[in-house]
């Protein structure tokens, strides 16, 4: 089992972020996979957040539980749900939108920025995040996130989101961690 919660606030498509996570690891990877979604009244701006559990055996509960990984895009995300992060769980932020990280060990990116100053919007740096995920701790295939983002892409933003992701699996690349690196996802 491993659990995942994708968070920040409105807008951040972190529901189509969630969903299209979830499609790659249950359709294109066979895991057993539980997507559940939660957002405030407001269209933009309100709190948001995707929680994805997967497993190669059966998922007895279907909510996220202790995380493995948090994905925090606001300052307020990061604070709320850091408690969730298991001890060994891996912090992912948004370099630019959360400025008073925990103290402890975090990968600390530009995903808004790496979205605006290459794609010139910050709509897709949820897709940027994606790729980072993906290429740090593998744990689906670049090619069933590729799938998974064609499958659920509306027409009129596939070309941005297939950029976007392939930006994050740049930047991931390029992630130089002073500490260990994240290792693969154990199911």
């Amino acid at each position: 089992r491993y659990d995942i919660r994708l968070s920040g606030s409105g807008g951040q498509g972190l529901v189509f972020a969630g969903t299209i996570l979830s499609e790659a690891l249950g359709i294109f990877e066979g895991k057993n996979v539980s997507q559940t979604q939660s957002y405030g009244p407001e269209a933009r701006g309100g709190a948001s957040r995707s929680d994805i559990v997967f497993s190669s055996g059966e998922i007895y509960y279907p909510k996220a539980l202790k995380l493995d990984l948090l994905l925090a895009l606001t300052q307020e995300s990061c604070d709320t749900y850091y408690p969730n992060l298991k001890d060994d769980g891996i912090l992912l932020i948004d370099s630019d939108l959360v400025d008073q990280p925990p103290a402890r060990e975090v990968i600390s990116l530009p995903f808004t920025r790496t979205a605006r100053e290459n794609l010139g919007t910050p709509v897709v740096a949820n897709v940027i995040a994606l790729g980072v995920i993906v290429s740090l701790i593998k744990i689906v295939s670049k090619e069933s996130i590729i799938e998974a983002i064609k499958s659920k892409s509306p027409k009129a933003m596939l070309d941005l989101n297939l950029r976007a992701v392939e930006l994050g699996f740049d930047l991931a690349r390029k992630e130089k961690r002073s500490k260990k690196k994240p290792q693969p996802a154990r199911i």
